[in-house]
């Protein structure tokens, strides 16, 4: 008899990973989702990224508000599931991940034991990493510690962006993903500890405090940045002009390395450029967006704006 998956999650990079599984000819026999929410600036109710395939698939959807239900946990029994896969979504209960005899196994977007946490993608392009991967592991008691199956390393280029970069891991992951379920079921993969020795860096999730620019930091850094939360959640710097404090989003800057006489954080317009100074040169800004404004391009935003007072930046 074939065996059978349930598979949790959310976003469009699970997407990915559960088409692949679909291909593959695996056994889902049912889809675990995060709950319908208002989305996008009408606040309409909208479902999750898989939620929207896996009824194009006719495959059957749970959406469980507390997964520590009893109902929701009695549904996952009454399937009879010998494996389960998680691919970004919430930490399980261990009264869920334990359901299935060969275990549950989940996918992270990083090279284990390196960059645990919410947001990997996101800290190695900020951190300037050479390189990533992706990682299956059977989920434990622990985020992100449990044993490792397989692991799979990835190159990051140097103009990837978070978004370039989860288009990549995905690509990577659904892979690995088929590859893991296909080792479990055949018994040959061998599950490693994860041995950390202290150095290991981590990749806690985004808030409003450390999204934000250091304008003191080299512009290698600030443009990293600025790659690394591109296109979501976007890097922000205060806007200063005439007393008055704008919090703006900059999703994509280059780096000008040349000598000027200009005062640091100062923003300056040359030839249809916006320029933020720097002691080592200028970072100039591609693509800005203003409080309760669209995304724009800098070409398009001095088309339609023009700055006349001084500006500064922080």
């Amino acid at each position: 008899m074939c065996k059978k998956i349930i598979f949790f999650g959310t976003p469009p990079f699970a997407v990915k990973c559960l088409k692949k599984i679909i291909e593959e000819e695996f056994n889902i026999v049912t889809v675990v989702t995060a709950p319908d929410r208002p989305a996008g600036r009408g606040r309409q109710i909208k479902a999750s990224a898989v939620k929207q395939f896996a009824m194009s698939q006719n495959l059957p959807v749970l959406q469980p508000i507390n997964l520590k239900d009893h109902e929701f946990i009695n549904q996952l029994i009454a399937l009879e599931p010998d494996l389960m896969v998680v691919v970004a979504f919430r930490m399980l209960p261990k009264n869920v991940w334990s359901i299935p005899y060969l275990g549950t196994f989940n996918l992270h977007a990083s090279l284990l034991p390196d960059y645990r946490g919410a947001a990997p993608i996101n800290w190695v392009i900020i951190n300037q990493e050479k390189y990533t991967g992706v990682t299956t592991f059977f989920i434990n008691e622990e985020i992100d510690t449990g044993a490792i199956l397989l692991q799979e390393k990835v190159k990051i280029e140097q103009k990837d962006t978070a978004g370039s970069l989860n288009e990549k891991l995905a690509e990577y992951g659904s892979v690995l993903i088929c590859k893991t379920i296909k080792g479990i079921f055949e018994k040959s993969v061998s599950p490693k500890k994860q041995e950390t020795n202290g150095s290991e860096k981590s990749a806690p999730k985004l808030n409003k405090e450390n999204v934000f620019i250091d304008w003191d930091q080299p512009l290698e850094i600030i443009e990293a940045k600025i790659r690394g939360l591109s296109p979501f959640p976007g890097a922000r710097f205060n806007w200063i002009e005439d007393d008055k404090i704008a919090v703006i989003k900059i999703f994509e800057a280059e780096i000008i390395n040349v000598n000027h006489h200009f005062e640091p954080k100062q923003v300056i317009i040359i030839d249809k450029t916006i320029r933020i100074t720097h002691p080592n040169g200028f970072l100039e800004c591609k693509v800005l967006q203003f409080p309760n404004k669209k995304q724009m391009s800098v070409v398009d935003l001095l088309n339609g704006c023009t700055f006349l007072n001084k500006v500064e930046v922080s």
